[in-house]
């Protein structure tokens, strides 16, 4: 049974670097087995591209360590439920469950606006866990924008 928390938290690390350097507060990790094989935060601001998402980053550095185009047997954890981009790439990329701590009520594509992981009629199917340390990863979300007003 994966440590939930503990990747999770590892997460929240990222996420706190992308808060540290004014980018939106997401962290991601990539598991598989028992080691993390791909890890980042939001990169949106400072590379000028709206898709730099950290699940993107993540998956992305995932494929480079195990050399294949998809992520059989791997656990993406999120600090934010995924987006409908995040969402599908997570698809594409065959990722087995995603973990994420806050819920987004505007973009969440995990089961709050949008169930993409969980909709029958595409080729892949997702299991999906919300609200491992929600409390944490909100803070964090409301502390940044709260900034930003």
């Amino acid at each position: 049974m994966p440590d939930h928390h503990f990747y999770m938290a590892e997460a929240l690390a990222e996420a706190e670097r992308a808060f540290q350097s004014r980018e939106t507060p997401v962290g991601a990790v990539v598991v598989k087995g028992d080691r993390i094989i791909g890890r980042s935060h939001n990169l949106v601001e400072s590379v000028n591209d709206p898709s730099n998402h950290a699940e993107i980053i993540a998956m992305a550095q995932a494929r480079e360590y195990l050399d294949s185009k998809f992520l059989n047997h791997t656990t993406l954890y999120v600090t934010l439920e995924p987006c409908p981009m995040c969402a599908t790439a997570a698809i594409l990329h065959r990722v087995e469950r995603i973990v994420f701590g806050a819920y987004d009520i505007r973009w969440g594509a995990c089961g709050t606006l949008y169930n993409i992981p969980g909709d029958e009629r595409l080729n892949h199917k997702i299991e999906i866990i919300g609200g491992i340390m929600e409390e944490e990863c909100s803070k964090l979300l409301k502390k940044f924008f709260k900034g930003l007003r």
